[in-house]
């Protein structure tokens, strides 16, 4: 009973110093003159730089209790939620205790509204890949807004390409990797990755997605060559290609054959688009690159022009 009574005279010291701590937040960042913020909803939350030293060593506590706010914040069914305040709730909680894990990814999924919360994004998610090296999901979010928002392809493919290799990870990623660094870099660049990815795994069933991927990519080596002869035959007659095989076509040909539209399997060819009016093959029904939505490509069109309108103030 003596031990019970102590136990719980220590719980509720514990109780006390963290109220307090909580409490004396604000007056505190106010004595120290140092970066602190009142959100609307009255809760004072001090820069991250400064979080652990008002927190009297509750680090943990006092970063649980701004998680708390923080997914209360996100979750309110209030309109106006301030993004800038959810950054600075989870900006806090990572400085208390960097070994969270979920916080991270909740910052990828709710700071997306603008180039500035991206970045703060962004810090947050390069932070979760310090303190946990091994885990693929933060490095696959970063990638994500370097490729979607902030258009640096070549950039989120080396984030991307991190990944690869970690636990968990899932086994399409190696082919969005090439993809992503096929745009900018160029196809050599993609097919020199898969192929040094071949040659590092004794995995066969990777081996043969890898294998795939190089075989997309020299389909689509062989179409921008069809696209090449394309032109020629536009400025030949005056007109475009009604099929492929126009490209044969007599009396003046501009191929003598066209290349295999697989490189290993027959009875594939090379056909027009019937939306896009590109040259694929019919195995692949569609060209080498990163294939966006329509309301997506017209989302990233916004963040474009966001971007330029900060880039000229």
């Amino acid at each position: 009973m003596v031990v019970t009574t102590r136990a719980r005279a220590r719980r509720l010291r514990t109780v006390a110093i963290l109220v307090i701590a909580i409490a004396t937040t604000g007056a505190t960042h106010r004595a120290m003159d140092v970066k602190a913020k009142a959100l609307s909803r009255g809760i004072v939350v001090p820069g991250p730089e400064f979080a652990r030293l008002i927190a009297f060593g509750f680090d943990a506590a006092l970063a649980d209790y701004y998680w708390m706010r923080a997914v209360q914040l996100a979750g309110t069914q209030e309109s106006g939620v301030e993004l800038d305040d959810l950054a600075r709730l989870l900006e806090a909680v990572v400085a208390l205790n960097p070994w969270v894990d979920h916080p991270y990814r909740f910052a990828a999924v709710w700071l997306n509204t603008s180039p500035e919360i991206v970045e703060r994004s962004n810090h947050l998610l390069e932070r979760g890949i310090a303190y946990h090296p091994l885990d693929w999901r933060n490095r696959y979010h970063l990638g994500f807004n370097q490729f979607f928002y902030q258009e640096r392809a070549l950039q989120a493919a080396d984030t991307l390409a991190s990944a690869v290799g970690l636990a968990g990870t899932p086994q399409y990623l190696p082919r969005l990797v090439a993809r992503l660094r096929s745009s900018e870099g160029g196809l050599q660049v993609a097919s020199g990755f898969l192929q040094s990815l071949i040659e590092q795994t004794d995995d066969e069933y990777r081996k043969a997605e890898y294998a795939k991927a190089l075989d997309e990519i020299e389909v689509e080596r062989r179409a921008r060559f069809l696209d090449e002869a394309r032109e020629i035959y536009w400025r030949r007659n005056g007109r475009d290609i009604e099929q492929v095989a126009d490209l044969l076509a007599p009396p003046n040909p501009v191929l003598k054959k066209l290349p295999r539209a697989q490189l290993f399997l027959d009875g594939f060819e090379w056909v027009l688009d019937e939306e896009t009016g590109q040259i694929v093959s019919s195995f692949y029904r569609s060209r080498y690159e990163l294939h966006v939505t329509e309301s997506d490509r017209a989302r990233q069109k916004r963040w474009r022009e966001m971007r330029e309108a900060k880039k000229n103030g």
